[in-house]
């Protein structure tokens, strides 16, 4: 693939991490966004040194204005977007009774708004641009199934899920397809 063009939400390290990587190497001009810049500057910089063309964000989904800016960004500097990875995320391990309200607050606010400001800031590009476009939302095996300790994660992911169903439904007019 050549003129290809991929944002991947969470990539300084982990998934969002090999995502970015990946896609480098099909070819793929990435941006890379997150809450630290350099992580996400220092996986940037490894995807140049290899011959790859990659910019880093500072970006914090659970921020729409942030998210929006990371696709101008992005657009900016490589002239489209193609791709649309909602890949950031955060998970808590701890018993249902134990979840403070901040800590259900920061997961939603990350995991599930942060994925549904992805989708909107990626499908206004698409629709700019009049081109098809494709998003992919970081679900989990434990948006199936609800996990012992995973509790307030597993009803992010659920609702990861239940989000793409119906966004997938409401853009294919558009081409744009969803996937979790």
């Amino acid at each position: 693939m050549t003129n290809k063009v991929a944002l991947i939400t969470g990539a300084g390290q982990g998934i969002g991490e090999g995502i970015a990587r990946q896609l480098a190497k099909d070819g793929f001009d990435v941006a890379l966004s997150g809450r630290h810049l350099d992580k996400v500057q220092r996986v940037a910089d490894d995807i140049n040194q290899d011959g790859g063309n990659a910019i880093a964000i500072q970006s914090d989904v659970q921020y729409k204005d942030q998210v929006f800016d990371s696709v101008k960004q992005t657009v900016a500097k490589f002239g489209q977007m193609d791709v649309f990875v909602n890949n950031a995320g955060i998970a808590h391990v701890a018993q249902i009774c134990n979840t403070t309200e901040e800590d259900l607050d920061k997961l939603l606010d990350i995991n599930v708004k942060g994925t549904f400001f992805g989708i909107q800031a990626a499908a206004a590009q698409f629709k700019k641009q009049g081109t098809p476009g494709k998003i992919i939302n970081a679900s989990s095996i434990a948006g199936h199934e609800g996990f012992e300790l995973l509790g307030g994660y597993s009803a992010t992911k659920f609702a990861i899920r239940g989000l793409t169903q119906a966004a997938a439904k409401e853009l294919a007019r558009d081409q744009i397809t969803v996937n979790a």
